[in-house]
């Protein structure tokens, strides 16, 4: 879900004439650190040669749901696939109303569309960059109105490391009798209200892409449910619709099984996560305290913490964000832009909009800067960072 800087701008570096380049993202570096584990743990796999759903497998899952305080984990294949499913789990398919934001990777609407259900897209907080409670209570209201779909669903998404409005999200399905569904694939790590990510919903998909804040060495993702009849369904449809047998197919089903190397990477990289968070943290403090006069930053969702999956700022214009993401690139500081166009502007699901303006969506699109934040930014490349946006500015 990472944007990869494109472009070699040019200009006159207003730090060194031959500035350190930062990484975005040092994966290299989280290795480094893990290595005796990581090292011991894929040995393990090639030993045992259960290369899918391994014993890893059950440990990761098992591992994960005390993490986040889960009943039930069941692992897949991507993060996407992990959406499917639990749709796929609920019947969700034609004539069904999906509601969404806008403001968010493809995935969370091309999965409703795979499965014949329409996406319809709300509009975001303008600090939070969440999903807006008020807007989603007036797209459901439109919807009924209209009468050509029926409301089936609510996928909330955790953007950028921080969580959605639960409660209210919670409130509103309820009273319309909607499914939940959250969307964790950048905040896994993150709590509301002193619990963790992971509950808050009546089933919740998460990522591990290699960009994540925990993150494998390729595709892999989980769904958390308290439900066992869920988690029993996630199971089956993971892998070909099974009953209790390989070959008793009880109903239409997706190859969405995670490997056990992948399995293996994630349990090495759970052991050091909860410092990652907080290194993550201290930096995000660290921008908070010296760039918070200079440029819009990211606003905190009260009585929660943050993954920082992303720390995005915001700039006054387009014109503004081009001529300091060019500096920034000349001062060695990589930068990316999430998103460079609201899901309801693109072209795949143009025929899909009602056409109801979302406002706030198409703004941040047009303002919207990440900063390298990865546990492994050395405290002079936060120094070299800060300086060069305080000047780019």
């Amino acid at each position: 879900m990472t944007d990869t800087p494109t472009g070699t701008p040019t200009g006159t570096s207003t730090l060194t004439q031959t500035p350190r380049q930062i990484p975005f993202l040092d994966l290299k570096a989280q290795q480094a650190r893990i290595a005796v584990d990581l090292r011991r743990r894929l040995d393990t796999v090639l030993a045992h040669c259960q290369f899918i759903l391994g014993p890893e497998v059950q440990e990761l899952e098992a591992a994960l749901a005390q993490f986040c305080g889960a009943a039930h984990c069941v692992s897949v294949s991507s993060g996407t696939d992990a959406l499917q499913i639990a749709l796929m789990a609920e019947n969700i398919g034609r004539g069904d109303a999906i509601f969404l934001p806008a403001f968010t990777y493809t995935a969370t609407a091309e999965v409703p569309l795979l499965l014949g259900a329409t996406p319809v897209f709300v509009d975001v907080d303008p600090h939070t960059f969440q999903i807006d409670p008020a807007h989603l209570i007036l797209r459901v209201d439109q919807v009924r109105a209209a009468g050509t779909l029926r409301p089936r669903a609510i996928i909330g998404v955790d953007l950028f490391g921080q969580p959605a409005d639960w409660g209210s999200l919670t409130d509103i399905a309820r009273r319309n009798d909607l499914f939940t569904l959250d969307d964790l694939a950048q905040s896994f790590g993150a709590s509301l209200h002193g619990a963790m990510l992971g509950t808050q919903a009546d089933a919740t998909a998460t990522s591990f892409f290699p960009s994540k804040p925990l993150g494998a060495y390729g595709d892999g993702g989980a769904l958390f449910t308290e439900s066992q009849a869920r988690a029993e369904l996630y199971r089956s449809l993971r892998t070909h619709g099974e009953g209790h047998t390989r070959y008793e197919v009880l109903r239409t089903g997706v190859n969405g099984r995670l490997d056990s190397i992948q399995a293996a990477v994630l349990l090495a990289k759970l052991a050091v996560f909860p410092e990652e968070l907080k290194a993550r943290e201290q930096i995000a403090q660290v921008y908070d305290q010296r760039l918070g006069n200079a440029v819009t930053i990211p606003a905190r969702v009260p009585n929660s913490t943050s993954a920082w999956a992303i720390y995005a700022i915001l700039l006054p214009d387009a014109a503004a964000r081009d001529r300091v993401r060019t500096a920034l690139q000349v001062d060695g500081v990589p930068t990316a832009i999430y998103y460079p166009r609201p899901l309801h502007r693109q072209p795949a699901y143009a025929d899909h909009h009602d056409g109801v303006s979302l406002p706030v969506s198409d703004d941040l699109a047009g303002r919207i800067l990440a900063l390298p934040i990865h546990p492994d930014l050395t405290e002079q490349a936060v120094d070299q960072i800060c300086a060069a946006l305080l000047a780019a500015v």
